[in-house]
């Protein structure tokens, strides 16, 4: 058993406080939101679950959105402006957002915006915890250069993460070649932008999230060699699909044991929602279970809200997603 396995094990009997965003004493927030004490769980609210209140609806070409995030970032907001996202999630009774690089693509360098965006969670009574970073290059890229690029490209939003006061951002391990090909290049990638984000006191966090990242084994074993502390992991409940085909996942990971090999380096927690039956309860995913590995792994800090269903508005998603939340944390408190 390695170091960081062990300590993990110990962490059962002692409380570790990881958290994925703390407020400065200043800017307490009055929103009401879930504290549960006992175990240091906390709801936050993931960006990504109104993708298409702010996109104006969901994206039927990946190809075209590829292309125009790139050269027309600002043509795909169709719908709220993502300026407003602060006071929307204060709304639900949330007081720390997750938010997403592709809705402020075309901001990243605009200093005056960011200091708007700042303003606006403070008078939401809002914090950021991390920023979700999307399409800037693969880290597991076999190519050096094109990887080096990559961790570059990351660099902005490791800046705009300090700014804002957050904590982390996620990223992804991603790569073209053999299992142990992307992982030698994910754990060089991971380790030149973890250097960078350090000098930021910034966390860089693997979320799994499609191809080796959804084998929790693999993930922890990246980890694992980065080796590095402020290097984790953002463990998503439903992300473990490694093969896609025309009807959707055809080959998937066994979520919870993909979770439970995750989570002993986990820098916050993803509660991925699509559908939920008449009780209230997940379809796809066992909600208690997920949480007993989360404390099982001796967690403290955010469990994201993260509602990706067709089913339900985005909006009824959040609340039957932060419901369900609640009801767990309650029962397991």
């Amino acid at each position: 058993m390695n170091r960081r396995y062990l300590l993990n094990g110990l962490s059962l009997f002692f409380l570790v406080v990881i958290s994925s965003c703390t407020s400065k004493p200043d800017e307490k927030s009055t929103v009401d939101t879930i504290i549960k004490e006992d175990n240091g769980l906390q709801i936050s609210l993931a960006q990504w679950s109104l993708h298409k209140t702010f996109f104006g609806g969901p994206v039927e070409d990946w190809d075209r959105f590829g292309r125009l995030i790139k050269t027309y970032p600002d043509s795909l907001l169709q719908g709220e402006d993502p300026m407003n996202f602060p006071k929307m999630a204060a709304d639900y009774g949330v007081n720390t957002i997750e938010l997403v690089n592709v809705f402020y693509y075309g901001k990243a360098n605009d200093k005056a915006y960011w200091e708007e965006f700042k303003n606006k969670c403070k008078d939401a009574g809002v914090s950021v915890g991390l920023i979700m970073c999307d399409r800037l290059g693969n880290l597991g890229d076999p190519d050096s250069l094109a990887r080096a690029q990559a961790v570059k490209n990351h660099h902005i939003w490791v800046d705009i993460a300090e700014f804002l006061g957050a904590s982390a951002i996620r990223v992804n391990a991603a790569g073209k070649g053999t299992e142990e090909e992307v992982a030698a290049s994910a754990e060089a990638g991971l380790k030149s932008l973890a250097n960078y984000a350090s000098s930021k006191n910034i966390n860089v966090i693997v979320e799994n999230h499609g191809g080796y990242s959804s084998n929790g084994k693999w993930l922890a074993g990246v980890i694992d060699k980065v080796g590095l502390e402020n290097v984790g992991t953002l463990p998503d409940f439903g992300n473990f699909c490694l093969k896609r085909g025309d009807g959707g996942c055809i080959r998937e990971y066994d979520r919870y044991q993909g979770m439970a090999e995750i989570m002993p380096f986990a820098k916050g927690v993803s509660a991925k929602s699509h559908e939920f039956d008449l009780d209230g309860n997940e379809v796809h995913t066992d909600f208690t279970k997920m949480i007993e590995i989360v404390k099982q792994a001796g967690f403290s800090g955010y469990i994201g809200i993260e509602f990706e269903g067709n089913d339900l508005s985005e909006d009824e998603g959040i609340k039957a997603t932060k419901a369900l939340l609640e009801k767990v944390l309650e029962s397991n408190s």
